[in-house]
């Protein structure tokens, strides 16, 4: 429950935060309009054709009486429907974070330096930004639609389907939202989208409950276009947590002289090669002692357990 409340509570500070920055608000609102316009037109065009895409999909139930025919494919186009809207506010923020790439780099970067400090982000070119960035989504993606089809099977079991389903939908949007959301400051510190699946599957409650409000608040309409720089800013604000910046290791006088900062994804942190990228521990701890334990809510000696 503490994670989950801690979630909702990065949520409001990155509503604050824009709310104290007018400006950067209405910067990060432009990359949000042009999505919304698009989306728009695609439900509109889903719910006139949503009918026949059920007619189309049963074609079991066209000698089937009243009021039966019309009760299984009102329930699919019901399901039809929310699943376009769960896929919608998932794809949403996807496709608004590509199109606004350099809006929310900017405004993450300029949330960071209101912060203290914003780590360099890598050195590459901006089409090869977008391009890693349209790779880590479809990746996000196509996870999240592994679930939404699993969940749209079970919407057709009784009771269940409409009850506890529906919960459970929310959850995993929300999770998978939060993925996308932080996406922006984890890139920054080039952590791969694996990898960022990995820490976030370690801190659920958090990531459910900053992400599951967010879903909730995008379904009601324009919505998602005015929450969506503060949902950037407060994901950012939970990356700094979840991954602190380099802290000097304190050590006693001649002991381990020459130990580099330790942080999950600094010089001298367990599993860092040194190299850009993970590897064995660097060869400068002492043998008698082991890796400098890392601090920070992002932290844990227990790997996550199997799951999202």
């Amino acid at each position: 429950m503490r994670d989950l409340a801690a979630g909702l509570r990065y949520l409001g500070k990155g509503q604050r935060w824009v709310a104290g920055h007018g400006r950067w608000w209405g910067f990060g609102l432009i990359p949000a309009l042009i999505t919304l316009v698009l989306y728009a037109a695609v439900l509109t065009a889903l719910a006139f054709w949503s009918g026949d895409i059920a007619a189309w999909a049963t074609p079991f139930a066209d000698d089937w009486g009243s009021p039966w025919q019309a009760l299984l494919r009102g329930l699919f186009v019901a399901l039809l429907f929310a699943g376009g809207l769960m896929l919608s506010v998932l794809t949403f923020t996807a496709v608004t974070l590509l199109i606004g790439d350099p809006f929310y780099e900017s405004l993450s970067e300029k949330v960071e330096e209101s912060e203290g400090s914003c780590p360099p982000s890598p050195d590459r070119p901006l089409w090869q930004e977008i391009w890693i960035a349209l790779r880590d989504s479809v990746h996000v993606l196509l996870r999240a639609a592994g679930f939404g089809i699993l969940l749209f099977a079970l919407g057709f079991v009784p009771f269940l389907g409409q009850t506890v389903v529906p919960v459970i939908g929310f959850c995993v949007s929300g999770f998978f939202l939060a993925v996308e959301l932080t996406s922006v400051a984890m890139q920054r510190r080039d952590v791969p989208v694996r990898e960022r699946l990995r820490l976030l599957r370690g801190r659920k409650a958090l990531a459910v409950g900053f992400g599951t409000p967010v879903v909730l608040l995008f379904l009601v309409p324009f919505v998602a276009v005015l929450l969506m720089p503060g949902a950037v800013a407060g994901a950012t604000l939970l990356v700094r947590d979840l991954l602190p910046e380099e802290q000097p290791q304190a050590v006693g006088p001649g002991e381990g002289e020459g130990l580099q900062a330790a942080g999950p994804y600094g010089q001298g942190a367990p599993g860092y090669s040194g190299q850009g990228g993970f590897g064995p521990p660097p060869a400068q701890f002492p043998a008698t002692q082991g890796p400098p334990p890392q601090t920070g809510p992002g932290s844990s000696t227990t790997p996550p357990s199997a799951g999202w």
